[in-house]
């Protein structure tokens, strides 16, 4: 199965390293970013959703309008729209892109975040809404008839769209999380189902339970799985193990300085779980597998997508190709430094993954082949006798 690439659309420039020097949305970084991840062999980019960030949707309409090749991961919160309204704009920005979008709805991990835009529901709440939210949005993709819905979050009558997707039947619904009402919800409702980088073998355990939860919800086909780093790469391992502590020390610089603005007076567990795997992960080990290293994710308190890669780059792309053998076929990659991280990546790791999951397929196939011309002479053979 052929390997993609998801990157980061930025639209500033400042990472968990550095302050950002551009506007919170800046259109010449946007697009010369966005660029450089089509220039250098990336599949598609996220556009992540924050409260008081700039609105992801607009800024993806603005992406698409200007590059022709690269996909786009939409971000989206339940809470922010009704499902009608985001329904009809989800499906105006596959019109506008020819059909490159895919959604990621995001439940919420932290009350926090979402009281700032007005959401007071538990996090079960949330996870409800959320399947009830998908539902009504596929429906509004696809249904040309007039349709009725009373659940426990919405309510409407004879609703029907004027707009439809350029994707048949519809664009594809990612999903993350790594509770069970997390599980059950994507299980049940994503295309594309979503895990932050952890050890093989947690990541091995989760994967097999959005299985399971797809097949309790009844489907018989199973989410793709998307799994995402955070990679340091440099010519020798020598220098990629120097650049990943350096990248440490001004994580931890930033996060000091920027404390008394957050009114932070310590450490604080994170509510989300994902967040707390991290962090379990992080105390008991700084380095699996082949090149995970856990210092990053620690150091921001276990905040996303944080678990680092580190290595040159044949070991980083070795890594992944690890994971791609559990049956991980989206690689979600984010340097620190978002553009000449992206560059590099694209140039040096993308090619030697793209190239060994070429000849995995290739091997793959021939062995069935094989397999299929024994079966066949056993027939034969038995039809004979």
């Amino acid at each position: 199965m052929p390997v993609e690439f998801l990157g980061i659309a930025a639209t500033g420039d400042g990472s968990e390293t550095t302050p950002r020097t551009t506007a919170a949305f800046d259109r010449d970084y946007t697009l010369r970013l966005a660029r450089a991840h089509e220039d250098h062999g990336w599949d598609r980019v996220l556009f992540a959703y924050g409260a008081g960030a700039p609105e992801p949707a607009a800024a993806a309409a603005f992406l698409a309008s200007h590059l022709d090749r690269l996909q786009i991961l939409l971000a989206h919160r339940p809470n922010v729209s009704y499902p009608t309204f985001a329904a009809k704009t989800f499906a105006t920005l596959d019109r506008i892109s020819d059909g490159r979008l895919t959604v990621h709805f995001i439940t919420g991990g932290n009350d926090h975040e979402q009281q700032r835009e007005g959401d007071f529901l538990t996090k079960d709440q949330r996870y409800e809404r959320t399947r009830e939210y998908i539902g009504i949005v596929k429906k509004a993709w696809t249904s040309q008839e007039r349709f009725d819905h009373e659940g426990t979050y919405y309510r409407f009558a004879d609703f029907v769209s004027d707009v439809f997707p350029v994707q048949q039947p519809r664009p594809a619904v990612s999903f993350g999380g790594s509770s069970d009402a997390a599980y059950a919800a994507g299980g049940a409702e994503a295309d594309i189902y979503c895990l932050w980088g952890e050890p093989l073998a947690r990541t091995a355990e989760q994967i097999e339970r959005v299985r399971e939860a797809a097949r309790a919800a009844g489907r018989s086909d199973r989410p793709r799985i998307q799994v995402a780093f955070r990679p340091i790469i440099a010519p020798t391992e020598e220098l990629a193990w120097e650049k990943a502590h350096r990248t440490v020390a001004a994580i931890r610089a930033r996060r000091e300085a920027d404390r008394p603005a957050d009114g932070e007076a310590g450490a604080v567990t994170p509510e989300n779980t994902g967040s707390r795997r991290l962090i379990e992960i992080a105390e008991a080990g700084d380095r699996y597998d082949r090149a995970l290293w856990t210092p990053t994710a620690a150091a921001t308190g276990g905040a996303g997508n944080s678990n680092a890669l580190v290595g040159t780059p044949e070991t980083v792309a070795q890594a992944l190709l690890d994971y791609y053998d559990l049956g991980v076929d989206i690689l979600s990659a984010r340097g620190y430094d978002l553009l000449d991280d992206a560059i590099d990546f694209g140039r040096y790791v993308i090619p030697i993954v793209r190239e060994e999951v070429a000849k995995r397929d290739a091997a793959k196939a021939a062995a069935e082949r094989e397999a299929r011309a024994e079966r066949d002479r056993h027939q034969l053979i038995a039809v004979q006798a």
